[in-house]
């Protein structure tokens, strides 16, 4: 039959200009309107999926097509899905779809467009594509429950992905790997490596995905045994290591505060991606080593990789880190050359670099040359800058700009509180706070986080509700006394309260890092490193401290700040104080 031959023909089609004279035969041909609709959803379904094909051109025999099938109707939402993973086409497509009411979606249409859903982050759009799921009875499919499994994950509503996750009833290793995934993204990692666990004690064999998954959550929490154990494992079970879960790998070590292991990995990396070079760049960048991080992007030049917006972040995050300015604005031009549109992330780097090196009256002024309206990262930047600078004016300019963007981040309070406090401001300080007060805000609590023996224990300025507190309280004060035998005053004018100088110095005994180096050198012996992970930037009368404890106790003591990471080995800091 002419029909099952043209089809075939379009099957092995070799590029668009021959589907085109395809396309041309079928509508010159005195087919029965049956076949020219069957062979049309073939031309728009090879159009829109195959690497030969065109998405404008599906788009346009998809139109031609008369009463198209399901199968076109989901070859033209996937095929959208595939072309700009960010496109709202395949929403507004299952929208026009149910308004026609024929054909009637099935399980592909709704995992395709709950796909859609999870990278546009639409959420309402997907909690909608949940109810038709429900009514359509497609509920236990396993294509559309990994779909909402994934569109929940991805857009952090942890508790409607497991309640999905928990109606699963064979769970395959794409469900595994997507909640665990899920945990991950939220910083939840205790319940990503459980969830972990529950999956190889349920005979599921993970694979490269799942991995990179577990690896991700290991690099957020800096759980670098367990990060260790999981590499080893993926050895041992001869995991097939590609260059997505090599690069998963160095930024782990990287985050860890292994960055020489970090280097190791990406070493064997045989032939690097963009990625890969720019998990190196930044590893490198936050850890400080601003040299070698721009040795690396020279040696990623000679490779003839084209840098990407991610990789200049890195470049210019390693200026920041240390002190290069001149190096930045040569780095900043070089990008531009290149033809790379800076955003608000690179953008921010620089206001960064010039704050970081006291130079802010120029930040303020590059602002000024942004094509969009700063955002709140850079105003906080300008602010912490004004703060270390004492410059009011220009300060109380920044703290109004950020309130009035995020008036509902206690934040913002914060440091525009602090802002007042560094400069004597009482009054206006005491008035921030109380607005953060009528406003029932709640200060989000400084917070740092230490694995021991397989599990991250989180410890927050001031709580004492860790199973071993006593313990802990006991290892302050005898770490306190040696701190203070050895010569050292607390730097009271670090804390930002209107309170007496003893008061100040119980605050500074209680930061979270404090909590968690007390309990590293409760639970572990030399020559083990104590690493620990903070939410804040750390102050600077801890990192005073912690370079004395590294010293009188002979530890090596790893923090990685909300900023970078600070190597204390015997009384001095890889930053070399700046920071």
């Amino acid at each position: 039959m002419e029909e099952e031959r043209i089809g075939y023909l379009i099957e092995k089609c070799p590029d668009t200009r021959v589907i085109r004279q395809i396309h041309a035969h079928v509508l010159t041909r005195l087919l029965p309107i049956s076949a020219v609709s069957f062979l049309l959803s073939k031309i728009v379904g090879f159009c829109a999926l195959s690497r030969h094909g065109d998405i404008n051109h599906a788009r346009k025999v998809f139109a031609q097509t008369p009463n198209p099938n399901i199968f076109s109707w989901n070859s033209l939402i996937r095929g959208y899905y595939l072309v700009g993973s960010q496109s709202k086409v395949p929403l507004f497509l299952y929208k026009e779809l149910v308004r026609k009411g024929y054909p009637s979606a099935n399980t592909f249409t709704l995992a395709f467009v709950l796909k859609a859903c999870s990278n546009i982050l639409a959420f309402d759009e997907g909690k909608q594509v949940h109810a038709r799921v429900l009514r359509s009875g497609f509920v236990s499919n396993q294509f559309v429950q990994t779909g909402l499994l994934n569109f929940y994950a991805k857009c952090e509503d942890i508790g409607l992905a497991e309640k999905v996750f928990d109606e699963i009833h064979e769970r395959n290793v794409i469900a595994w790997s997507t909640m665990i995934s899920g945990y991950a993204m939220m910083g939840l990692v205790n319940k990503a490596f459980g969830a972990f666990r529950e999956m190889q004690t349920s005979n599921v064999v993970p694979d490269k995905v799942t991995m990179v998954s577990v690896i991700s959550a290991c690099a957020m929490a800096g759980a670098l045994d367990i990060g260790r154990w999981i590499h080893a494992y993926i050895e041992k079970h001869m995991i097939e290591t590609d260059i997505m879960l090599s690069t998963a790998l160095v930024n782990m070590y990287a985050k860890c505060g292994c960055i020489e292991k970090a280097k190791e990995i990406f070493k064997g990396i045989p032939v690097k991606d963009h990625k890969a070079w720019s998990s190196m760049i930044v590893g490198l960048a936050v850890h400080g080593l601003a040299e070698e991080a721009l040795e690396a992007f020279s040696r990623m030049e000679e490779s003839k990789v084209t840098p990407s917006h991610v990789t200049f972040i890195g470049v210019l995050s390693a200026c920041a880190h240390g002190g290069l300015v001149s190096e930045g604005r040569r780095y900043w031009s070089s990008m531009i050359e290149l033809g790379i549109e800076p955003s608000i992330e690179h953008y921010g780097c620089m206001v960064d670099l010039l704050c970081r090196a006291s130079l802010v009256g120029e930040a303020c002024n590059f602002v000024q040359t942004m094509p969009f309206y700063p955002n709140p990262v850079i105003w906080r930047t300008l602010l912490i800058g004004c703060q270390k600078n004492k410059m009011l004016h220009k300060g109380e300019v920044a703290g109004e700009q950020l309130l009035a963007l995020e008036p509902s981040n206690p934040e913002n309070y914060i440091l525009l509180s602090n802002f007042y406090a560094s400069v004597a401001q009482w009054e206006k300080m005491s008035h921030v706070r109380k607005m953060m007060k009528e406003r029932g805000m709640k200060v989000v609590p400084g917070c740092a986080s230490i694995e021991i023996d397989g599990f991250v224990h989180e410890f927050v300025m001031g709580d004492w509700h860790h199973p071993e507190a006593k313990e802990i309280r006991q290892a302050l004060r005898v770490i306190a006394e040696r701190v203070s035998d050895a010569g050292y005053e607390p730097q009271v004018s670090d804390v930002l309260h209107n309170v007496g100088n003893e008061e100040k110095g119980i605050y500074l005994c209680e930061h979270s890092e404090r909590l968690a180096i007390a309990y590293g050198i409760l639970k572990t012996k030399a020559p083990v490193p104590i690493r620990i992970v903070k939410n804040l930037r750390v102050c600077i009368d801890c990192h005073e401290v912690t370079k004395i404890i590294s010293k009188i106790y002979e530890r090596e003591i790893i923090v990685r700040d909300r900023v970078r990471f600070h190597k204390f080995v015997d009384g001095t800091c890889s930053c070399k104080d700046y920071w």
